[in-house]
């Protein structure tokens, strides 16, 4: 028996010129220069990175497994945010890596919904599948590590 989802959309995009250069997706929506980072020895200028391209859609889906359990055990997740950070470095084994952490913002419900809201979402939603084993993922509510928590 396969784990190979059943495929209901497909997003492409195209890039060119590298970290320095121009990513376009197929449809258009989404056509952007790129810049390197000045930490990473590159100018700074003003175009986007895949980390923060990366980030953006890490946050998007996790909000949206988030409010899919809240909305099953009625918690109100009105006004809350995902921060996604992305972090990538230097691996001691050479080459580059990447980190990330998500933290969830959410004024109407209690810190211990919160975490456990965290917890559920980091099982199912894709990106944290995708990550799993792969790369280190923090999980914070505002601010607090849920490994802190439960100290």
């Amino acid at each position: 028996m396969s784990n190979q989802p059943e495929i209901l959309y497909t997003a492409e995009a195209t890039a060119t010129g590298g970290r320095e250069g121009h990513a376009r997706t197929g449809d258009g929506r989404v056509d952007v220069d790129l810049d390197v980072p000045s930490e990473m020895g590159g100018t700074g200028g003003p175009g986007t990175n895949p980390e923060q391209l990366f980030a953006a859609g890490y946050a998007a889906c996790f909000q949206s497994s988030l409010l899919r359990f809240a909305t099953g055990r009625k918690l109100d997740l009105n006004g809350s945010r995902v921060t996604a950070r992305i972090g990538i470095g230097q691996l001691k084994s050479g080459g580059f890596g990447l980190a990330a952490a998500l933290d969830l913002e959410a004024p109407a419900i209690g810190r211990d919904d919160a975490f456990d809201l965290m917890r559920l979402a980091h099982e199912t939603c894709p990106y944290s599948r995708a990550t799993r084993g792969n790369i280190e993922v923090t999980l914070t509510v505002g601010g607090t590590s849920i490994e802190r928590q439960a100290a």
